[in-house]
């Protein structure tokens, strides 16, 4: 199955609950409501909703339409306007990058870490990983697993050890051994701990001042399953730190489906890459128009939109086992 079905799989929740919205025979009151229920309990967002409702509503009355079937490609363009699409989103991976990965504990940040530096890896791209959640027990050995079996060098220190010491010493070896991408693996970090804020600070400024010519990026892994939850993490990350992509997790059988939209248009933050199980093939670039697609069964979709597969992955074909390790599979 490709990545497309899987993510249609997993999105058929949400795809059957909009589907039967659009099997109302007239454009009533009735219809706008429950069209405005299913949008918002698919974690559309509030707000996103209510523009999509209100410009329905104003090119019903323009076109004069009468069906509600007819007005599905319009609340299908009107989504698929909220999202942004930035053509250099993805241009740190093919530069000296320092990349920070950040998020609460379990919403599968570790391995989403993993999935990344195989993917690089792959692509003859030369990866450090720095073990820098010394916090919670067990991550360091954690990360460790994730890094000998992707292939790729681990920079880390003792449990309990200085996280900020911990990216000093990967940003020298990232130096030394002419890295391409440094993953930073943070701690779970809450969004209401002042503390482990600063600390994710120190560390940015650690590497403006020893690393200088990196670019750098900053990505917050979110649980999809977790809906408006997922939504106010990366609200309150971003009130605190930079945030320059997402990474959505576990979109294998949600039912809120709709947090990507939402993430989008309310934060205009992008989603950068989507993660639908948990091997390495599962987790990908994300696409809004594939993404569109999956929401909204028997959506025609863009010719490009199956490119979803990248060369570099399918000629890379790790152990299909890389990326589902004995008692990992949940973690962060």
């Amino acid at each position: 199955m490709g990545f497309f079905q899987r993510l249609k799989e997993g999105l058929k929740k949400t795809s059957a609950s909009i589907a039967n919205v659009f099997k109302a025979t007239e454009i009533t009151d009735e219809f706008y409501d429950e069209l405005e229920e299913t949008l918002i309990e698919a974690d559309m967002g509030y707000e996103t909703t209510e523009r999509v409702i209100e410009d329905l509503k104003k090119q019903v009355k323009e076109k004069k339409l009468k069906s509600a079937e007819m007005t599905k490609d319009l609340v299908i363009n009107n989504l698929r306007d909220q999202m942004s699409v930035d053509e250099n989103a993805y241009d740190f991976e093919d530069k000296k990058s320092v990349v920070f990965v950040i998020g609460v504990n379990g919403v599968g940040k570790t391995t989403s870490i993993g999935k990344l530096a195989a993917k690089y890896h792959a692509r003859g791209k030369k990866v450090l990983i720095a073990a820098a959640d010394t916090f919670r027990a067990g991550a360091v050995e954690q990360i460790r697993t994730w890094a000998n079996r992707a292939g790729v060098d681990l920079i880390a220190q003792g449990e309990g050890g200085d996280p900020s010491a911990v990216v000093f010493d990967a940003v020298s070896a990232a130096k030394a051994r002419n890295t391409d991408i440094l993953l930073i693996d943070t701690a779970g970090r809450l969004h209401n701990k002042k503390n482990l804020m600063d600390e994710l600070a120190k560390m940015r400024r650690i590497i403006s001042r020893e690393y200088p010519e990196a670019y750098v990026e900053s990505l917050i892994v979110l649980d999809g399953s977790t809906g408006q939850n997922a939504l106010e993490q990366a609200r309150q990350f971003s009130n605190v730190t930079e945030i320059n992509g997402i990474i959505l997790t576990k979109l294998d059988g949600t039912a809120k489906g709709g947090i990507a939209v939402a993430i989008e248009a309310e934060l205009s933050v992008p989603v950068k890459y989507i993660g639908v199980g948990e091997k390495v093939e599962d987790m990908e670039r994300f696409d809004p128009d594939q993404y569109i697609s999956a929401l909204f069964e028997g959506f025609s979709i863009p010719s490009d939109v199956e490119r979803i597969v990248d060369s570099d992955i399918e000629a890379a074909k790790p152990d299909d086992n890389l990326f589902d390790v004995d008692g990992m599979k949940g973690d962060n």
